[in-house]
């Protein structure tokens, strides 16, 4: 595969990402981290590039006051529009998350599927990500992301994986470019019932990985220190062997 341009991301997202097989894991991790992060359903949840709002409005169900934050306008209209229908405490605010002025105001923070990490232009865009929301936590607070590993893409890239989900088969392509430690990601989905066509992935998503060191190293700048960290949303401890990296961490009190 080739690189997208650097902007990629700018232009990714549509709705039908909500038929996508891994939409369907949702309420698993939202259990997951509530496990984890020991909450009681009062805590206040900032949601980092929430996307349509799947984990948001799954903890505000929870009885958490919720606001997520994601630069598509399609994706944050229709979070609210489900969050006004169905009453609950959340707001979602169209905005590049770069753009975050909170300040010590959450308990919980998180970047789940990604959550924009690793998805801009340099290592210098990319740690603005970090630099805010490490802002908007209260001393004390939790920050929990979902990501990819670095170490399992230098390893074993590229690769091809395959899920069954509930409505279709979603096929991925995985590349690396050591150069800029970014992998390359290719993504196809069959819908079920449908005439399927032949898959073509002649571009990959760059997207910046980190290893676990990485992310220890930067946190520890911004005052977050990491607690714990997964390879699943079973609580498989990170393995290079898996390319999830689930990273849990805490900001100094």
């Amino acid at each position: 595969m080739k690189a997208k341009p650097s902007d990629w991301y700018r232009h990714a997202w549509t709705l039908e990402i909500q038929n996508q097989s891994w939409v369907e894991e949702t309420e698993k991790q939202v259990d997951f981290l509530s496990r984890r992060m020991r909450l009681t359903g009062n805590e206040r949840v900032l949601d980092v590039a929430c996307g349509f709002g799947r984990h948001a409005l799954a903890l505000a169900r929870r009885g958490h006051p919720v606001v997520g934050v994601d630069f598509t306008p399609a994706y944050v209209e229709e979070a609210n529009r489900v969050a006004q229908s169905e009453n609950l405490p959340a707001t979602f605010l169209c905005m590049d998350v770069r753009d975050m002025r909170f300040a010590a105001e959450f308990d919980v923070a998180l970047n789940m599927a990604d959550g924009a990490i690793g998805y801009l232009e340099t290592d210098a865009e990319n740690q603005k990500i970090f630099t805010a929301v490490a802002r908007a936590l209260k001393p004390g607070g939790w920050h929990l992301m979902d990501i990819g590993n670095a170490e399992h893409a230098e390893r074993y890239f590229p690769e091809k994986r395959w899920e069954c989900g509930e409505k279709s088969l979603s096929l991925a392509q995985f590349e690396w470019d050591a150069a800029h430690r970014r992998m390359l990601y290719g993504g196809w989905d069959i819908p079920y019932g449908e005439p399927a066509q032949r898959p073509s992935l002649p571009y990959g998503d760059p997207i910046r990985l980190y290893s676990l060191a990485e992310i220890r190293s930067i946190f520890a700048g911004l005052g977050l220190r990491v607690t714990d960290a997964f390879s699943t949303f079973d609580g498989k401890p990170a393995d290079e062997r898996e390319l999830q990296l689930i990273v849990l961490s805490r900001k100094d009190g």
